[in-house]
C-alpha cells in the first residue's frame, strides 16, 4: 500500500484547490465518514448487546457486570484516541484506515462466536469488549486525517461532518439491533456483529482502493508538549467530559438504565435508546453553527444549563415513575450534549488564537488540544457507567448517578463562565 502516496499537498493554494484538490479531499472525506461510521458501530455494539443477555436467553450476566461491559468497551477507545490520531502520520491516513476497518474484524467475529454461546464465562466477554473498544480509536484517526486535506477556510463543515456522520454509528447499531430482534427474535443477538464483517471489509476496500495518503501529514509533538503545561487544554478536556462524555456514556447505559429502572425488555429498549444518538449526532453540527454566530463559550453555558435541566428532569420522571417524561428527559441530555459538543470544539480555535504568540502557532496548538481533548473527554463514557454501576449496586436505582451528573454540569457551567465569559477590569475574557 505504497502507491497511493501524494508527495506535494497545498490547499492553501487557490489553484490547486480548485484544479483538483477540492475533489481529492472530498473523496477521502466521504470514505472517511463512512469507515469512521462503521468504526463507531463497532465501538458502541457491546450497548446492544448487552440488552440481549436476560435470564431468558440463558445469560446469568448481572446488571453490574453489563455496565462494567460497556464502561471497558469506553476505556479502551478513549485510550487509544491519541495513538491512532499519531499512527496516522506514522503510517498515511488511506494505509491506517484500510488497517483500522479489518482489524475490527476481530471483535465482531468474537462478539457472533461468543453471543452464539449464553455459557460463555464473564471473562471471555469482559475481553470480546475490550477488543471492541478499538472502534473508539477510529474517530481520532480519521479526524487527523481529514484535517490534513482542508484549508483552514473549510476545515469547519468537513471536520463537523465528519464527526458528525461518525457518532451516527451508535444510532445506526442500535437500530440494526431493533432490526435484529424484529426480524430473528431476541434469541439470536449472534446475527447483530455478523452485520458488521461486510460493512468493514467494504471500509476496507474502498479505502484500498480509493482514499490516500499524504506525504506532508505530520504531528508537530512539541504543541503537545507545550498545550499539556496550558491550563487551557485541561479546562477545555474538563469540558468536553461533560459534553461528549455525556454523549457517549449515556449511549452506552440508557438502554440498560430503561432495563432496570422501567422493566423494559429487549425490544422495548432498543425500540428507545436509537433516538438519542440519532438527536446527539445530528445537533453536533447546530452547536458549532450556534457557535459561529453566538461564541462557543456562550453556547456552551447554555447547554451545560440545559444538561443540568435535563438531569433534574430525568431525577423528577424517575421519581414518579414516567417512563415518558424519562424519554423526553434523556432526549434532551442527548440534543445538548450534542450542541455541547459542537461549542466545545468551536471554542478551541479561538482560544489559541488569542493566547499565541502567531496564527502559525495558535493553530498547532488548537490541533493538538483537538487531539487531547477528544481522548480526554472520552473518559466521561467510562466515568458515566461506573457512576450507574455503583449508583445500582448501592441503592438499586440510578438516582445517586443523576445527581452526580447534576452537579458535574453545574461545575462545567460555573468554570465556563468564569474562565471564558466573565468580565474584569483587569483582563478582557477570552472571545471563544
Amino acid at each position: 500500500m505504497t502507491q497511493r502516496w501524494i508527495a506535494q499537498w497545498e490547499p492553501e493554494d487557490p489553484a490547486f484547490w480548485a484544479r483538483e484538490g477540492r475533489r481529492t479531499a472530498r473523496r477521502n472525506l466521504f470514505l472517511s465518514v463512512y469507515a469512521e461510521h462503521i468504526g463507531f458501530g463497532v465501538w458502541s455494539l457491546w450497548s446492544v448487546l448487552a440488552l440481549f443477555m436476560t435470564a431468558e436467553n440463558g445469560f446469568s450476566v448481572t446488571p453490574d457486570d453489563k455496565f462494567l461491559l460497556v464502561s471497558v468497551v469506553s476505556l479502551v477507545g478513549a485510550a487509544l484516541r491519541l495513538p491512532y490520531g499519531f499512527a496516522v502520520t506514522r503510517f498515511g491516513g488511506r494505509n491506517w484506515t484500510v488497517f483500522s476497518a479489518l482489524v475490527l474484524l476481530v471483535p465482531t467475529v468474537l462478539a457472533f462466536a461468543l453471543m452464539r454461546n449464553p455459557g460463555t464465562p464473564f471473562w471471555a466477554l469482559l475481553l470480546c469488549a475490550a477488543v471492541a473498544g478499538l472502534g473508539g480509536g477510529n474517530f481520532a484517526s480519521s479526524m487527523v486525517n481529514i484535517n490534513h486535506f482542508f484549508p483552514e477556510r473549510e476545515k469547519g463543515w468537513a471536520l463537523g461532518l465528519n464527526a458528525g456522520g461518525g457518532n451516527l454509528g451508535v444510532a445506526t447499531v442500535q437500530l440494526l439491533g431493533l432490526a435484529v430482534m424484529g426480524a430473528a427474535g431476541v434469541h439470536n443477538p449472534e446475527l447483530l456483529p455478523l452485520l458488521f464483517v461486510p460493512a468493514l471489509l467494504l471500509a476496507a476496500w474502498m479505502a484500498y482502493r480509493r482514499m490516500d495518503n499524504l506525504a506532508s501529514a505530520r504531528t508537530d509533538y512539541s504543541s503537545y508538549r507545550a498545550v499539556l503545561r496550558d491550563r487551557h487544554c485541561w479546562i477545555i478536556s474538563l469540558l468536553y467530559i461533560g459534553t461528549f462524555g455525556s454523549f457517549i456514556g449515556f449511549s452506552f447505559a440508557f438502554g440498560l438504565v430503561l432495563q432496570n429502572d422501567f422493566g423494559r425488555t429487549p425490544v422495548q429498549a432498543a425500540a428507545l435508546t436509537f433516538l438519542g444518538p440519532l438527536l446527539g449526532s445530528l445537533a453536533r453540527p447546530l452547536g458549532g453553527h450556534l457557535a459561529d454566530r453566538w461564541g462557543g463559550a456562550l453556547v456552551s453555558v447554555w447547554a451545560f444549563c440545559g444538561l443540568g435541566l435535563g438531569a433534574l428532569g430525568a431525577l423528577g420522571a424517575s421519581a414518579a415513575g414516567s417512563l415518558a417524561l424519562f424519554v423526553l428527559a434523556f432526549a434532551a441530555l442527548f440534543l445538548l450534549a450534542g450542541v455541547g459538543n459542537g461549542s466545545t470544539y468551536k471554542m478551541i480555535p479561538g482560544i489559541y488564537a488569542a493566547t499565541s504568540a502567531g496564527r502559525d502557532e495558535g493553530r498547532r496548538r488548537a490541533g493538538a488540544v483537538i487531539g487531547i481533548s477528544g481522548a480526554v473527554g472520552a473518559l466521561g463514557g467510562v466515568g458515566i457507567n461506573l457512576a450507574f454501576r455503583q449508583s445500582y449496586q448501592a441503592t438499586g436505582d440510578g438516582v445517586p448517578a443523576l445527581v452526580g451528573f447534576l452537579v458535574f454540569y453545574g461545575i462545567c457551567l460555573v468554570v465556563t463562565w468564569a474562565v471564558y465569559l466573565r468580565r474584569t477590569p483587569a483582563a478582557e475574557p477570552v472571545w471563544a
